[in-house]
């Protein structure tokens, strides 16, 4: 039959350091906790990010316009 077990060793050694380092990530979710570090880490990418790029998004709403320019045009409007 296919498949590896005690009578169907695999054919390559697998490494011991890739294997436990694999197992590590799948396991991560088990092991995961809240600390000062992780908090604002998921803060920063989930709240402070965002927050940045829609202010500079807000506050650039309409200065330029690059549709029906030609050499030469200003791109800005304001």
């Amino acid at each position: 039959m296919a498949g590896f077990g005690p009578h169907n060793p695999p054919a390559v050694h697998l490494d011991p350091a890739l294997v436990k380092w694999n197992q590590m990530t799948v396991n991560r979710h088990k092991y995961f906790r809240w600390t000062p570090r992780t908090a604002w880490i998921t803060f920063a990418y989930a709240i402070v990010v965002p927050a940045i790029l829609g202010t500079a998004g807000y506050m650039t709403e309409g200065k330029w316009d690059m549709r029906g320019k030609r050499r030469g045009d200003t791109i800005s409007e304001f």
